[in-house]
């Protein structure tokens, strides 16, 4: 499958999806939607073992294109739960569930189901000329894409509601600050940094850190003795496998580790 709205890549163990629709600010629409959802399909049996996502231009995703979506002044409006459960609600948690390291490299601005797309990755790292809406306000609308389950558990209720019920601009540094996000760099040192940690992961044991992901999602719904059985049995099977084979000859043997990801 050719693409027209992204670009896909995998080398050396890193997938690079990059949102293509720079005049529109990598806004989503139909065919954008279609074209993502292959390209997290490909990824498992692609060899990868880290993905970063971005966007062309000057802005990493604003949303849903309005213009795909019109509506007539004096109608009764649209029906946006069809989008929301056949699209958006796939497409965070393919990205949540992937069995890797998901990075968002935010080069501009992040708004609306933009910004909650970001947030749905693993480590976010955002250039500091990017910014992050929560432009549902301002439509009559509430966040999606996950939004309303992200911000409280992220920066808590308080500036939860500030965000989501003002719409306001939250730059990438004041982000940063309320642990909203993982880093904000400089924006000529963005690329530099996200390749240098997407190196990392896929060297890395992936599996390990794979189930290191969902160890600490599950961990809001359950108690503290049965997070502790959680750890207990996910130990006992990643001791069996191959990598953590090889992490303890690398380390009696002092040398760098070549871990497989199995």
């Amino acid at each position: 499958m050719s693409f027209e709205t992204i670009l896909f890549e995998v080398d050396s163990g890193v997938a690079r999806l990059t949102l293509n629709r720079p005049d529109k600010l990598n806004s989503f629409n139909t065919q954008m939607h279609g074209e993502v959802r292959e390209a997290l399909a490909r990824i498992p049996e692609s060899g990868a073992r880290v993905l970063v996502l971005t966007g062309a231009g000057r802005g990493f995703c604003a949303g849903q294109d309005l213009g795909d979506r019109a509506v007539a002044p004096g109608s009764q409006g649209v029906d946006l739960g069809e989008s929301i459960e056949n699209r958006y609600n796939p497409l965070v948690l393919s990205l949540r569930n992937l069995g890797m390291p998901v990075i968002a490299a935010v080069n501009g601005v992040a708004a609306g189901a933009g910004a909650n797309i970001a947030l749905a990755c693993d480590i976010v790292i955002a250039a500091r000329s990017a910014n992050f809406v929560q432009a549902f306000s301002k439509l009559g609308l509430i966040p999606d894409s996950g939004g309303t389950w992200f911000l409280p558990r992220l920066v808590g209720d308080a500036r939860a509601m500030g965000l989501t019920l003002l719409g306001n601009k939250l730059p990438a540094e004041q982000a940063a600050a309320w642990g909203l996000i993982w880093q904000c760099v400089e924006d000529a040192e963005l690329a530099t940094t996200v390749d240098a940690m997407a190196r990392q992961f896929a060297a890395a044991p992936t599996r390990g850190l794979a189930a290191t992901k969902n160890a600490l999602r599950r961990s809001w719904q359950n108690s503290f003795k049965e997070q502790l059985d959680l750890e207990r049995d996910v130990q006992r099977e990643l001791g069996r496998s191959s990598d953590y084979v090889e992490g303890v000859a690398a380390f009696t043997e002092k040398r760098t580790p070549r871990f497989t990801g199995r």
